[in-house]
């Protein structure tokens, strides 16, 4: 059964969140005046967040689709497990940038109560943790191991 609704109306904010993502892609490619900046851990902890949003949406999708759609089910299992190893690949990622109050190992290390901006309400390594709980509630450590894919089609 197909839904009734128009392209154009079905799911608005992931289609807005999308459209962010490439706008904010285009902007950074467009920066030919200016050398490219990398990345910084605002911009990471930004990512991070988007990631975890994805993931949680990946999950809930698997859950729902896979009793009518046991094969699409899988897939979209498949790709929330490769989407946390996106997610965890940006978490490293950002302890591995310097801080901008101090850039030592010892200050990059996981651990909230140390950020030079203190403890937020939701940090990077709560929003990683939380996140985790659910990925490892859900998989294997052998599901979790490097992936490399090849088109079928």
């Amino acid at each position: 059964m197909t839904s009734r609704t128009p392209p154009d109306d079905a799911h608005p904010y992931l289609r807005a969140a999308s459209a962010g993502v490439r706008h904010h892609t285009r902007a950074l490619a467009s920066l030919d005046a200016t050398p490219p900046r990398p990345a910084d851990r605002l911009h990471l902890d930004v990512l991070h967040a988007h990631l975890t949003a994805l993931h949680q949406l990946l999950d809930r999708l698997a859950e729902t689709t896979r009793p009518p759609h046991p094969a699409a089910g899988r897939h979209l299992a498949s790709a929330h497990t490769r989407l946390w190893q996106a997610t965890s690949e940006v978490h490293t990622a950002f302890h591995l940038l310097p801080s901008t109050a101090v850039a030592d190992a010892e200050a990059s290390a996981c651990h909230p109560e140390q950020l030079p901006e203190g403890p937020p309400v939701l940090t990077i390594c709560q929003r990683h943790l939380a996140a985790g709980h659910v990925i490892r509630r859900k998989t294997t450590p052998t599901d979790l191991r490097p992936h490399t894919t090849a088109c079928v089609r």
